[in-house]
């Protein structure tokens, strides 16, 4: 009798507790937006799934000693954002960024939101239960950028306490992009602005290519070494790419090497979704703080395109400023199909590609400035 009271006291049924199954839920829906919807599943996929384990109760898969313990030091060294960051430069052509410089404006715009995140998370030192330091503040601050390697990047190095919620913020803004930018770029934006059509993008060629991403990091090594690390490694894979002389490379940065580093991030990311980890007034503040950051960028970007458009000698669509956020290709998408929807022969795909390359060098000066000034 003794051994089957023991049997059922490992049991998982018996371990459950309320907060475990609620997150439980949670990873399932997660995996349902994934599969059903298909918001990101490269991301949801593995964070959902990764929830899951870590709220298996006994088991200890997040637990030290656990596989997701151990994946969770790529993110909490940094090594993870810096391959993902490595990666996304050997995808990005910086082609309509060069052929219309301006947009560099729209990617600064749309950072706004991450230092008005930073004096939010400020603010809510207010609220009772509530306590971030100016670490903290800077930490969260860079889910406005809605970009996820930067802001784990930055969260290990200011505030490892919090890192996990702002992985899992960061991921989820990313990955609801399609959802929470349209309403905002509506609002912003009239139905004859959505219909502007812009001029075709000049061809850029090879040398340009090959010589942006060197002259990137000179400038940044000189000016703001702290974000050297990102920089670096965005610049090392799309000169890999532009110089077309090491195409193996390029092609395993690209494929291989971001699939399994994004397999093993969307785990680790998933496994700080545990019910005691997770469950706290301060990690709902980050995600309260987290998507108000991301729609102040969004509107920002759109503003900021619009004001350009006033003074410009060849027409600007305003919905290409929310592209300025550094979820690539993701914001671009979503400013080519409102503005296909208001003008069958408006095609903005590339247009958007250049503040949309644009917020991922301005996500990682803007780590690179708070890490400076944020000891």
């Amino acid at each position: 009798m003794e051994n089957l009271i023991s049997l059922w006291h490992s049991t998982g049924i018996y371990n459950f507790t309320g907060g475990q199954v609620f997150m439980m839920l949670i990873g399932f829906l997660l995996l349902f937006l994934a599969i059903k919807k298909g918001f990101e599943p490269l991301l949801l996929l593995p964070i959902g799934f990764g929830a899951i384990l870590s709220n298996i109760p006994v088991a200890g898969i997040a637990d030290e000693g656990g596989i997701l313990y151990y994946l969770y030091l790529g993110i909490k060294t940094g090594l993870f954002p810096l391959l993902i960051f490595m990666g996304v430069g050997a995808m990005t052509d910086f082609g309509p960024m060069l052929a219309n410089p301006k947009t560099l404006l729209l990617g600064a715009a749309a950072q706004f939101g991450i230092f008005a995140s930073l004096l939010g998370a400020l603010a809510l030192n207010a609220i009772p239960g509530l306590e971030f330091s100016l670490r903290d503040a800077a930490a969260i601050g860079i889910i406005g950028g809605a970009d996820g390697p930067t802001a784990i990047y930055v969260a290990s190095k200011l505030s490892p306490d919090l890192l996990g919620a702002i992985a899992v913020a960061a991921y989820s803004y990313m990955a609801l992009v399609p959802l929470i930018q349209p309403p905002i770029m509506r609002a912003l934006t009239t139905e004859d602005e959505r219909k502007i059509e812009m001029q075709q993008l000049r061809v850029v060629s090879k040398t340009e290519k090959i010589v942006f991403p060197l002259m990137l990091l000179v400038i940044c090594t000189l000016l703001l070494p702290s974000a050297a690390p990102l920089i670096g490694m965005f610049a090392l894979g799309n000169l890999m790419n532009a110089s077309g002389v090491v195409e193996r490379l390029s092609q395993t940065a690209q494929n291989e090497l971001i699939n399994i580093v994004t397999i093993f991030l969307g785990l680790a990311v998933g496994s700080k979704l545990s019910a005691e980890a997770f469950l706290q007034i301060k990690t709902l503040g980050i995600l309260a703080l987290g998507a108000i950051a991301f729609s102040i960028g969004t509107a920002a970007g759109v503003i900021m395109a619009k004001i350009m458009n006033k003074f410009s000698s060849t027409p600007i669509n305003p919905l290409i400023g929310a592209a300025g956020v550094s979820a690539v290709p993701m914001a671009a998408r979503v400013a080519n199909k409102l503005g296909l929807e208001s003008n069958p022969h408006n095609f903005l795909l590339m247009h958007a590609m250049g503040p949309n390359v644009a917020g991922v060098i301005g996500s990682a000066v803007a780590a690179g400035i708070l890490l400076s000034l944020v000891k």
